[in-house]
């Protein structure tokens, strides 16, 4: 699931949030807001049973991203139907 929140000077922080265990093991979210580097944006366990991680990006960005489990395994988050040209999951925010 993601969802957005509009922030002061034209920022909005967009969160990305799983089930804590599906898929299982550590995942973080790569895209073209971090260069796609693993590991700078984890998913971190709440207390209300999921895991998110947040990122502050300009209003009116084209977000494309995937998560990285362990292992190597990438998924796709399953609400988001838009893709890039490379079929990557892409949100505007």
């Amino acid at each position: 699931m993601i969802s957005t929140k509009p922030l002061p000077f034209a920022k909005v922080r967009v969160t990305f949030t799983l089930e804590r265990d599906s898929p299982p093991g550590s995942t973080s979210v790569v895209g073209c807001f971090n260069g796609w580097t693993p590991g700078r944006h984890v998913l971190r366990g709440r207390s209300n049973g999921k895991r998110s991680t947040s990122v502050v990006i300009p209003a009116g960005t084209s977000v494309s991203f995937r998560y990285l489990t362990e292992g190597g395994v990438w998924s796709d988050d399953p609400a988001v139907r838009e893709r890039d040209p490379q079929g990557n999951p892409h949100i505007t925010v």
